[in-house]
């Protein structure tokens, strides 16, 4: 009896002991309970809308580029990409792999994507293919439950309507690189683009815009189910330039007509650049969407450099062209006076080293006039000494020669313009007078771009103003031009402008001018200017004794260099052109091309209206709830 009692007893303590615990069990889940839905509510409630709603960030619009008169050069068109985020699909691999059944993906391709899965965050999506065309886009989306991860994304293109006309003046855009990493959140979206070359590298920041982001909401799979708020960018700043399409085209053309070229066309008051181009040129389209391997080696092995902009970054001896350089200094210094002639038998020694002018009997006795209209290398010879390397030097840089012009273009070079000093700094030897004698014809250490020697004529022929080429007139409907900009005077004595004109105007339109074949007869459009031939390797005596190879017959990169600058009307100089005809073999077909061009904008009467740039089109209403 005792014994059953005590058994009672103990069961009933240990349920007692059981009911206390799980009673408190119980009270410890309740007030947990209460704690997560009342105090932290807030917390979870924030926790579960990021499970189901996705910020998403969206890439700006780049600003458009028109030419002078409202003509797109660098534009955006609608794009579909398809693009995959790593944390939406258990197994990437398998997801390319079924993706690649719908949409034919290359092994390295897929193995891209991999890469850069491994490099970057999960949650960022990658650009797969961009550019769908609607048959493709209707596969994917049709096959979108069974492709994990993967999403279409909307976007916009840069494209370039003009192709290679504009290529070297625009540049183009390319995948964002490592270098091209600056902290901008932007930059790690799938697909964008960044500008590489031309004005799309230099105004990259304006260009570019800033993003915007999207709250979307997402079911269980990732997929989306509608927008839910849309906070628009800003976007990029647009552009016009003082280019003249038009005209852009047709000296492309006229370039064409030899196997490399470049030429600068400009505005020989306002330092307006009309025109600018490189040939063989390029299609910047290619870029847009990733080059191909064989394209890419095909533009880098071409001997004519297609990707180079020449017309600001060739450099090139100036020749003859440098000779107005020389005359200028010898006026200056006085070595050149009114009565100034010399007798020019074909050669002109200096100690026991004869140099040879171009015309192997000689121009016999010449002025100033003459030695310019026939290009007499003897006359300059003659004088250069007594002027002395050192002022040839500093009219040349007065004149724009040897230093960066500030055109907005980052391909622009600055040339050489050798001094005594530069000598020994950078060759660590002293002047030899010989080599002042081969600069005064435009040879030696000497290296110009095209664009310098346009810069060169222009405040040669407008009253002697330190005009600088620019081209970006407008950004963002803003007048960011020059044209009201008082350039500063490099004092150029006006009777010595005059007198250095008169020989260019014979150059052509004297009949024993270098250039007079390519005269305008019409007098109201004539052109004036001065020839250039610049040698690319030395003549040895020898191989004048021997006879020289006709430059027709020898090895086209050992032909000489042809360059021309020219300016009309020649009574009233407006427009200034420069063309450079790499190894041409004589300064003719340059010469033929500045004709072209001069005649051509004289009847486009191109700067006559101001640039402009089309109306702004609205900006989009942001839309609070929008359906997918």
């Amino acid at each position: 009896m005792s014994s059953d009692k005590d058994q009672v007893l103990s069961f009933t303590r240990r349920a007692l002991v059981m009911g206390g615990v799980k009673g408190a069990l119980m009270l410890t889940l309740v007030g947990r309970l209460g704690y997560l839905q009342l105090a932290q509510s807030d917390k979870f409630k924030t926790l579960a809308d990021k499970n189901r709603i996705n910020l998403k960030l969206l890439a700006p619009v780049r600003g458009i580029i028109y030419d002078r008169n409202g003509q797109g050069l660098a534009v955006n068109e609608q794009d579909f990409r398809v693009q995959v985020t790593p944390e939406q699909t258990d197994d990437l691999e398998a997801s390319l792999q079924t993706l690649s059944r719908v949409l034919p993906l290359r092994p390295q391709e897929i193995q891209s994507v991999l890469t850069k899965a491994r490099q970057q965050a999960k949650f960022l999506p990658i650009e797969i293919i961009d550019n769908l065309s609607w048959e493709q886009l209707a596969a994917i989306e049709v096959n979108m439950p069974d492709l994990a991860g993967i999403s279409i994304d909307e976007g916009k293109r840069r494209y370039y309507p003009h192709g290679p006309a504009t290529a070297h003046v625009v540049g183009y855009v390319g995948s964002v690189a490592k270098q091209d990493q600056n902290g901008d959140p932007v930059l790690a979206l799938p697909g964008f683009r960044v500008g590489k070359t031309g004005l799309e590298k230099a105004f990259e920041v304006d260009l570019r815009g800033s993003a915007g982001n999207s709250r979307i909401e997402v079911n269980v799979s990732g997929r989306m189910i509608r927008e839910l708020e849309r906070e628009n960018g800003k976007p990029g700043e647009n552009m016009s330039l003082t280019i003249d399409l038009d005209l852009q085209k047709k000296v492309q053309e006229f370039l064409a007509r030899e196997k490399s070229a470049s030429a600068v066309v400009m505005d020989a008051h306002t330092g307006a650049v009309y025109a600018l181009a490189s040939s063989p040129s390029f299609d910047p389209n290619l870029f847009t969407t990733g080059i191909s391997h064989d394209a890419w080696t095909t533009l880098n092995t071409d001997e004519t450099l297609p990707l180079n902009n020449k017309a600001v970054g060739g450099v090139y001896p100036p020749g003859s062209t440098f000779k107005m350089v020389t005359s200028m200094a010898g006026l200056e210094a006085n070595v050149i006076k009114e009565d100034t002639k010399v007798f020019c038998p074909g050669h002109y020694d200096v100690g026991n080293h004869r140099f040879h002018c171009w015309k192997k009997g000689g121009h016999g006795t010449v002025d100033l006039t003459q030695a310019l209209a026939q290009s007499c290398d003897t006359f300059y010879y003659s004088i250069s000494r007594d002027i002395g390397i050192d002022r040839i030097a500093a009219m040349a840089k007065r004149l724009g020669l040897g230093e960066a012009l500030g055109l907005e273009l980052p391909e622009e070079r600055k040339g050489t313009v050798p001094t005594q000093a530069w000598k020994e700094k950078t060759l660590g030897k002293k002047w030899d007078g010989g080599e002042t004698v081969v600069a005064s014809i435009g040879q030696g250490y000497l290296q110009t771009t095209p664009l310098q020697l346009a810069t060169m004529v222009s405040r040669l022929v407008n009253g002697g103003k330190a005009v600088r080429p620019w081209m970006v007139a407008k950004l963002d409907g803003i007048d960011v031009g020059l044209q009201r900009q008082r350039w500063p005077d490099i004092g150029l004595p006006a009777d010595h402008v005059a007198r250095v004109r008169a020989g260019m105007e014979a150059v052509v339109n004297d009949e024993r001018g270098t250039a007079h074949q390519y005269a305008i007869k019409d007098e109201a459009r004539a052109f004036a200017g001065k020839t250039g031939t610049a040698q690319v390797r030395r003549i040895t005596e020898q191989q004048r004794i021997e006879g020289m190879v006709p430059q027709e017959d020898q090895p086209w990169k050992y032909r000489h260099q042809g360059l021309f600058v020219g300016y009309a009307p020649k009574d009233n100089p407006r427009y200034v052109a420069c063309v450079v005809v790499e190894h041409a073999g004589g300064s003719g077909p340059a010469a033929s091309i500045t004709r072209d061009i001069l005649s051509t904008i004289q009847d486009m009467r191109v700067g006559d209206q101001p640039v402009r740039m089309p109306a702004p089109v609205p900006a989009p209403v942001p839309e609070k709830e929008k359906e997918s």
